[in-house]
Formats: structure tokens, C-alpha cells, sequence
């Protein structure tokens, strides 16, 4: 009877022990083989491929609700300035936009490259905003400054017809129009005018507005990579409208389109990687570097930011000589884009620009909060001259116009989505992998000793 019970217990070490070295060697496996599993899915649903229906679908109609917050810098002191006063302005704003954008003329070429346009259109939020679009503001006159400049090479007595001409229409230096009209466009017989007698002076033919070929309108014809072959490569541009470089600049490095199309990036961010993307709007490439961690609804982020040096004139960073000419640091002068009218492009408020700037201007306050360009993502899965009298005296100053943000945060079943896919599901195969590495080395001490335990009782019963 007790060298039975002796066999039975000596079984029982033994299964215990068997299954203890399994539980070990599947958790060790795990280890090993959980984060290529992961990873081999995260590829599969970044490659950009219609047979993979939810991650398709998210590149082609972006689920993300973005919204567009648009701040004018409305002029206080319009007559002062004529006699060559400091401008002042006060910040007006937010005027909150709905953003919809959509890819279409989808199309996809043997070299694992797709083409698209993508169409944004803009509907205005009352709730989210600090006024109506009926609002009145002051800004500068972007027709008569920017004729201003682009004709102080004309003949003395051209100018002097032009001049006229702005007086004809009462058009002078500053402009008081509602925000709609500002935005989205207003008619002008001034711009009737120009496009009449002086066709392709203005970029557009219709209304005249700041953001009149936003709306509505593509960026552009993009190529990008699908990641088919090289999940490095994915969303990385291959050509922007037929073009791999651009003619807008000095130099071949800053004619370079580099990075992706701004909306995603390849998956496996590290702290060293850096975020490059072509934005047609500043008519460049831009590369955010990273700051910081973050968490976002318990999903864990990383933060990018753009340098110091995005907007640093050719003096402060010698690599942005390529973007020159160029005035104080702080400046992107996209006038060789923009039709030869004098525009420049900044941080809101002149932020990281040079401190010069700010006191030529009253009214300005910048801070990073609230004024830098940032973008947060997950790591693993995926911003004049006096040549006509109409100027007066008017000292040469860069005037802040307007400033705008584009916001968009993950939310409801796609943040769910997330969150399962990136945090429950690797965070589960950890805690699996341990836990059976953990319950193998107990089941095999359990195992020993119950081996241990017999030996000793059989032992003593052949004394007895």
C-alpha cells in the first residue's frame, strides 16, 4: 500500500514537474515571440492596402474630428499708423471651423506607391467660438501692400497709375470687413479691376478672401508609399504634383520634399526619430523633433516640437540660407510662392523669434502653450516699402494678420480601438508571458518537493 501511494506521488511530481519546465519554456517563447507578433500585426494594419477595411478606412476618410481655430490680429490704431505710430492690435478669436477631410482620384501604381487628392472643406462652429463670423475686424490691406512691394521696381509713372487706380476704388492700407468676408472671400472691384486689365496679378479670378482656396480645394496631388515593401517608407512622399523637388528656393536641400504628407508616420518612434513632412501651405518641408513624453486617455504618447531653428534666418542657421532672403529669425519669407506678395510665416505672437520683432508691434504675447507647434503621437503605431502714396508713412514693419491651429484629437470607438490594439493587448501579453514563466518555476519547486516528500516516506517505511 505505501509503495503504491509512494508511485502514485512520484507520478505526481513528475506531471507537476513536466508541466512546470512547459509553463517555463511557452512563457520564455512568449517573451521572444509576443512582440514580433504585435509588431508583425501593427505593420500589417499600417500598410496602406484596401483589403485591411478599418485602417483603410481611417487614411482614406480620416475618423478624427479636426478643427481649425482662427485668430485675427485686428488693428487699433489704423490713422496713427499712417503717420508712422507703432502698430497696435488685439487678438480676436477663436473662430472655430469644423474640418472634413477626404481622399479621392485614389489610385495605386505598381512601385507600392498610391496617389490621391485630398479635399478639406470647413463649416463654421458657433458653440466652440468667441464671436460670430459677423464680426467686424481691421487688418492690412493685403492688395494694396503687397502691389505696393511688388512695384517698386515699376517705372515712377506706373506706379503713380496704380496709386490712382487704389484711390479710385477707396481701397487704402487697412481693411475693415466682416470675418466671413475675410475668410471666405468678398467681391471687389478692385480685384474685378486687376484681373481685367492686369490678368494674373491675383492668384484667383473669383472673391477675394484669406482662406477663399482653402475650402473646397485639395492639396495637392500627393504620391506616397504604402509600406508595402518597406513599412519604413510608409506615408513617406514620393512626389507632390509630379514633382520630387520643388524651384521655390536657393538650394537643392531646401527644395528637398522630405517626410510624409503630416498625417501619420511609419510606426516605431523612438526619442532619436524626428517627424519631416511637406506642407504645401508653407510651401516647404518641415521637421518637428521630440520634447517629452505624454499620455492621452491613458494611451501613451509622444510629443514633438518644432526646433528653435524651423524659422531661423540663414545668420542664426546657416542650413536655412536655402530659404533666404531672409529677415529676423523667426521669419519663413514664402513670397517666391505666394505670387511675389511680401508674406511671411511665424510661430503665433512671434514665438521663438528674434525678440526685435515683438517691439516693433504692441499688443503681442507669446508663450509655448498656447503658440507652439506640436504633435503628439503613439510611438509604435504611427506646423513694406512706401512706393504709393496710399501707404502714407507708414514705417516698415511685419504686421501679424492672422494666426490659425488645427486640432484633432482621437475619441469614442476609434480611441477604444487604440487603446485595446496598443495598451490592453501588449500589457495582457506581458503580464502572460511573466505570469507562466512565474507558475512554471512554482510547479517545478512544487514538483521537487512532493518528489522530495515520498522519497523521504518510502525511506522510512523500509527502516520501520
Amino acid at each position: 500500500h505505501t509503495a503504491a501511494m509512494a508511485g502514485t506521488g512520484a507520478k505526481a511530481a513528475v506531471g507537476f514537474l513536466v508541466a512546470g519546465v512547459l509553463a517555463v519554456v511557452f512563457g520564455t517563447v512568449l517573451t521572444f515571440v509576443g512582440p514580433i507578433i504585435i509588431d508583425d500585426q501593427i505593420v500589417k494594419n499600417t500598410v496602406i492596402d484596401p483589403n485591411n477595411d478599418m485602417s483603410y478606412t481611417m487614411w482614406k476618410d480620416i475618423p478624427v474630428p479636426f478643427y481649425m481655430s482662427v485668430y485675427f490680429f485686428n488693428v487699433l490704431n489704423p490713422k496713427e499708423i499712417l503717420t508712422g505710430e507703432k502698430p497696435m492690435v488685439e487678438q480676436r478669436g477663436p473662430y472655430v471651423y469644423r474640418k472634413r477631410c477626404q481622399k479621392d482620384n485614389i489610385t495605386f501604381h505598381p512601385n507600392d506607391t498610391v496617389s490621391y487628392r485630398e479635399y478639406r472643406q470647413y463649416y463654421f462652429e458657433p458653440s466652440m467660438s468667441a464671436g460670430n463670423e459677423s464680426d467686424v475686424v481691421t487688418i492690412p490691406n493685403m492688395l494694396v501692400l503687397g502691389a505696393a512691394v511688388m512695384m517698386e521696381t515699376l517705372p515712377y509713372a506706373f506706379r503713380l497709375m496704380i496709386s490712382a487706380t487704389f484711390k479710385t476704388f477707396n481701397e487704402g492700407p487697412f481693411l475693415t470687413k466682416t470675418v466671413e468676408e475675410l475668410m471666405w472671400g468678398y467681391d471687389s472691384k478692385l480685384v474685378d479691376f486687376l484681373n481685367k486689365y492686369l490678368p494674373g496679378m491675383l492668384p484667383s479670378s473669383g472673391k477675394f478672401g484669406l482662406f477663399a482656396e482653402f475650402n473646397n480645394s485639395n492639396t495637392g496631388l500627393f504620391t506616397i508609399f504604402t509600406g508595402q515593401d518597406d513599412i519604413r517608407k510608409v506615408h513617406k512622399v514620393d512626389s507632390w504634383n509630379g514633382l520630387t523637388e520643388l524651384s521655390y528656393w536657393r538650394t537643392p536641400q531646401a527644395n528637398m520634399i522630405n517626410g510624409t504628407a503630416g498625417q501619420m508616420w511609419p510606426p516605431f518612434m523612438t526619442k532619436e526619430s524626428t517627424l519631416p513632412f511637406y506642407s504645401p501651405d508653407a510651401c516647404r518641408s518641415l521637421e518637428l523633433v521630440y520634447q517629452r513624453p505624454g499620455e492621452f486617455k491613458g494611451v501613451p504618447l509622444y510629443r514633438y516640437v518644432a526646433p528653435k531653428t524651423m524659422f531661423a534666418n540663414g545668420i542664426d542657421y546657416p542650413p536655412n540660407e536655402g530659404f533666404c532672403p531672409c529677415r529676423k529669425s523667426g521669419l519663413l519669407n514664402v513670397s517666391s510662392c505666394r505670387h511675389n506678395s511680401p508674406v511671411f510665416i511665424s510661430h503665433p505672437h512671434f514665438f521663438n523669434a528674434d525678440l526685435s520683432l515683438l517691439d516693433t508691434v504692441l499688443g503681442l504675447n507669446p508663450n509655448e502653450d498656447e503658440h507652439g507647434l506640436f504633435i503628439d503621437i503613439h510611438p509604435v503605431s504611427f506646423v513694406c516699402s512706401r512706393p504709393c502714396s496710399e501707404t502714407g508713412k507708414i514705417s516698415e514693419v511685419v504686421m501679424p494678420m492672422i494666426w490659425f491651429e488645427e486640432r484633432g484629437n482621437i475619441d469614442g470607438p476609434v480611441l477604444t480601438t487604440f487603446h485595446t490594439n496598443l495598451v490592453v493587448l501588449p500589457t495582457v501579453m506581458e503580464y502572460m508571458q511573466y505570469g507562466f514563466i512565474a507558475l512554471g518555476l512554482v510547479t517545478v519547486v512544487i514538483a521537487v518537493s512532493l518528489r522530495s516528500h515520498f522519497w523521504l516516506f518510502w525511506v522510512h517505511t523500509v527502516q520501520m
